[in-house]
């Protein structure tokens, strides 16, 4: 249980944030004791040699180069995971991200040369421009408890975006000369990449080995090979599982059932795996190493400053310091909130974001903390006094951002819930992922026919995820008269052998009127749906027999049945429960806090729709 708590908090920002934060006291401390050891450890030279060709590097810079290529891998999933699943699916809304990146940039980097200018400490304005994803979501946690999730997904997007716009930075300004030989080698490195991509094959170790050549090629060309890692992972695609890749991972499961043995488990693991996404699988196996090791080891690595009143004053009596915190905390208010009022100006509305000036705001304040990027930004532009005072800025973004988040979260909850609701959420339409649109004709639904929000469920009646679900849709549904519960069927009769009669005894006693009581019935009563149990509940809800008998033989409810099925596909749903709130696919946990939250979300993306409307 403790190892499964331990997991569970690698995998989280959380986690990661405290990991980081430790990691940064801790630098804090070795550096603020031992000043020399500090840096003697890190500037000590590790070289790697193969016959007659040699790599070597100190220890800070094998850190900085080559394990956060690891981290920039995991930036570069989670980017491809918007674009095939979330917020970035919409190409207007990746067009909006470039420029409120780009935006969230150009500005502070442009306050940070007007501290600058005329200096020899201009050239690292680049120091001034990424945010720090993981101290911002951690952030965006602490401040905002009654946030919208789109805001999350909006941050995600502009750090995309960021890191994408800081790597090319790197590459070409903080380079350290180009050659095009090597280039040209991890271009046709990259290429390959490419190729075993599209050719799907899921090789980890040649994929490895092709990876380390564009790695070392791009070190060798005088660009900071952190690159390959964000290439590597915006090439894994985040496709959902295919109902055939499942039906033959639960035959391999079954054999290996029946004949344990060391070939069918290698055989049922490696069905496993290939029916899941393989950005998922990555994602789930390196996030703990990166939040555990990478991450804190760059943190030991980098933020070790000597700190006391002398070094910090001196810190902010340098045109350095001032240009970053001023940079990061007014210039990404201004550029995530400009860039985006502008381009809806010029647009004529036609371009808007999926959330709310407010959110922007709010958005815009928590993206002022800085950290990773920009200390190995710093670590390439500056030196000596420089680059301690560079460091104690970045450091103290952190702080500022948090009490930047506070007051602009503080100044929100004081406006009426419909004008807070239209700061949060904007005018733009949001996106859904129910094809079939609900027809309270045709579906069965509980709860007022008018109702605002709808929340549809794709269950099988003999899934035990789906029972225990019943009891938080209930919960949810209890005094609220503005939410209606649809049920649509999605049985899985390679795992549950009877789930396809019970849905069709369901609709059987639709038929008569009583879906919902026997949907009860079916939902208590898991392990008991043979033919004579299903007789027998018919019996206990009075209904006619002799027509419910007849219904079954002849078939009737097939059709209603195999329709769900297809939405349930074509909507990407294929395992039970799926839920959608309001059209949008809800991710996650299935307990009643979980799906009061989504209902809630809904409910404020309801009220922005009204106040739009009364303008």
């Amino acid at each position: 249980m403790a190892l499964q708590r331990w997991r569970a908090f690698t995998r989280s920002e959380n986690g990661a944030t405290a990991l980081l934060v430790a990691a940064v006291l801790a630098a804090l401390v070795w550096a603020n004791t031992s000043l020399d050891t500090y840096e003697a450890t890190w500037s000590a030279r590790l070289s790697v040699t193969v016959g007659p060709y040699a790599l070597g590097m100190t220890l800070r810079e094998w850190t900085n180069s080559g394990f956060m290529a690891l981290f920039f891998f995991l930036v570069g999933l989670d980017a491809r995971r918007e674009l095939d699943k979330g917020e970035l699916r919409d190409r207007k809304w990746v067009l909006l991200c470039a420029i409120g990146g780009i935006g969230s940039m150009a500005v502070p980097a442009l306050i940070f040369v007007s501290f600058n200018a005329g200096l020899p400490s201009v050239h690292g304005w680049g120091v001034a421009m990424s945010t720090d994803t993981a101290f911002a979501l951690a952030i965006l946690t602490l401040v905002g408890t009654r946030l919208p999730s789109s805001l999350r997904a909006f941050m995600l997007s502009i750090s995309v975006m960021d890191d994408v716009v800081a790597l090319v930075v790197i590459a070409v300004f903080y380079g350290e000369g180009f050659r095009v030989l090597p280039f040209l080698i991890a271009c046709v490195a990259a290429g390959v990449i490419v190729w075993m991509r599209l050719a799907r094959f899921r090789s980890g170790v040649l994929c490895c080995a092709v990876s380390s050549v564009m790695w070392c090629a791009l070190l060798k060309a005088g660009v900071d090979p952190v690159v390959t890692g964000l290439t590597v992972g915006l090439l894994v695609i985040t496709a959902p599982a295919g109902r055939d890749d499942l039906e033959r991972a639960t035959g391999l499961v079954r054999g290996f059932r029946e004949q344990p043995t060391a070939e069918m488990q290698q055989s049922a693991v490696r069905g496993l795996i290939a029916a899941i996404s393989q950005n998922d699988h990555l994602q789930r196996k390196f996030t703990p190493w990166v939040n555990c090791a990478v991450l804190p080891l760059f943190a030991v690595a980098n933020s070790g400053v000597p700190l006391s009143f002398k070094t910090v004053s001196a810190a902010f009596a340098s045109p350095i310091a001032w240009g970053i915190v001023c940079g990061y905390l007014v210039g990404k208010v201004v550029g995530v909130v400009g860039s985006l009022s502008l381009v809806t100006a010029l647009s004529g509305g036609r371009l808007r974001p999926h959330v709310g000036w407010g959110a922007a705001t709010v958005g815009g304040a928590v993206s002022g903390s800085a950290f990773t990027v920009s200390l190995l930004i710093a670590s390439k532009a500056f030196t000596g006094n420089d680059l301690a005072y560079a460091r104690t800025a970045i450091l103290s973004t952190v702080v500022g951002a948090t009490v930047l988040g506070w007051i602009t979260t503080g100044a929100l909850r004081l406006m009426s819930p419909r004008r807070r609701a239209r700061a949060l959420l904007g005018r733009a339409r949001p996106l859904t992922d129910l094809v079939t649109p609900v027809d309270a004709v045709r579906d069965h639904v509980r709860g007022p026919l008018d109702a605002r929000i709808t929340v549809v469920e794709y269950g099988d009646f003999e899934c035990p995820h789906c029972g225990r679900a019943e009891p938080a849709l209930r919960e949810m549904l209890a005094g609220r008269d503005d939410v209606r519960y649809v049920w649509r069927h999605l049985p899985l009769p390679d795992v549950h052998p009877h789930a396809q009669q019970a849905a069709e005894a369901a609709e059987a006693a639709g038929e008569q009127g009583k879906f919902w009581e026997m949907h009860d019935l079916l939902l208590r009563h898991q392990d008991q749906l043979t033919a004579a149990d299903l007789v027998g509940y018919a019996e206990r809800l009075g209904l006619d027999i002799d027509r419910f008998d007849r219904h079954m033989k002849a078939g009737r409810g097939l059709r209603h049945i195999e329709e769900d099925v297809t939405s349930a596909e074509l909507s990407g749903a294929v395992g039970t429960p799926t839920f959608f709130v309001n059209g949008r696919r809800h991710y996650g946990t299935f307990d009643a806090d979980a799906l009061i939250a989504a209902v809630r979300l809904a409910r404020q993306r309801v009220l922005a729709h009204e106040a739009r409307n009364t303008v």
